[in-house]
């Protein structure tokens, strides 16, 4: 029984989401090994050989990789699959995006969002907004999975040696067709691998009073920022800062909510946090019933004394 793991990279490095779903994989048995599916991605394969607890590094080089279509990927891992007993994506957008189709031309039933493996064909995922969790066990003879990477510690990112197989790129199959990538920089930790997130909602009232309240303290702490729907719906803060069950789920070593009322969806997203501060005037907001630590007060006042204090 073996378990082949998809990596996220970006051709040079290794992208955190990988080291999490590693150990997903791990926790099914047997040996894992890793699919580097990409173009001149020889150092992210080299990165990926040094995961701890990865026995083998697949390597696809070609032109047809580069841009990681789903078309093409999928179609990598099809001509892989038949010596695997589990398939395992990160459930990030690019997972997403190419499991279904390999469970699709497999024939079997994608397991999505696993946070927790019970044995090789049993594994635990969230359902109803992460009210509830289903249990669900699989009789495919071959497991396509996705893995919500917040219920899974990444094992060491070093001090694995696994050797390198370097297999033949599949043809590009003409179905799409990469058009451009427009990628947002910003000199603070990405929000899915942030380990402080400092939150904003919709108690702040606009975007000006967004920046003015949330930047210091996330400055202060070296965090990233979020934000809720309703304050990304009323356009305080842009859509990639999202975080809940319909933006990016987060599981931080800090998750500092601020003016959050704690609708159902946010907490889907931000509840598997280690520990939650929330800021709020109101005493019956939800975001409360999820905070290891609690402060009723006015944001407006509370964060910039908290500023000032650190």
């Amino acid at each position: 029984m073996t378990a082949l793991v998809i990596a996220e990279h970006n051709n040079s490095s290794i992208k955190s989401a990988t080291l999490n779903t590693v150990t997903a994989a791990r926790a099914c048995g047997g040996d894992v090994h890793v699919l580097v599916a990409g173009e001149g991605a020889e150092a992210a394969a080299q990165a990926a050989a040094q995961i701890a607890g990865v026995a083998k590094i697949i390597h696809a080089d070609g032109a047809s990789l580069r841009d990681g279509l789903a078309e093409n990927l999928a179609a990598q891992v099809l001509a892989i699959a038949a010596n695997y007993s589990h398939i395992l994506f990160p459930a990030t957008a690019n997972g997403k995006n190419a499991a279904p189709r390999v469970a699709a031309r497999l024939d079997v039933a994608q397991i999505s969002d696993i946070t927790k493996v019970d044995s090789p064909d049993t594994f635990e995922r969230p359902i109803y907004a992460g009210n509830a969790i289903a249990t669900v066990q699989s009789r495919d003879s071959v497991a396509v999975i996705t893995v919500r990477i917040t219920g899974f510690d990444a094992p060491a990112a070093t001090g694995g040696s696994a050797p390198i197989e370097t297999v033949s790129a599949v043809a590009d199959s003409g179905k799409s067709s990469f058009v451009s990538r427009d990628v947002t920089k910003s000199d603070r930790p990405e929000l899915t691998a942030a380990k402080i997130i400092v939150s904003g909602g919709r108690a702040l009232g606009g975007a000006e009073k967004f920046q003015e309240v949330i930047t210091p303290l996330a400055d202060k702490l070296g965090a990233a920022i979020g934000a809720s729907r309703a304050a990304v719906d009323a356009g305080y803060a842009p859509n990639d800062l999202q975080v809940g069950q319909t933006g990016k789920i987060v599981a931080p070593q800090l998750y500092i909510a601020c003016g959050i009322s704690g609708a159902i969806q946010h907490l889907a997203g931000m509840k598997d946090s280690k520990v939650i501060v929330a800021i709020n005037k109101d005493p019956e907001a939800p975001i409360f019933s999820v905070a290891d630590y609690g402060l009723e007060a006015d944001l407006f006042t509370a964060v910039p004394e908290l500023v000032k204090a650190l």
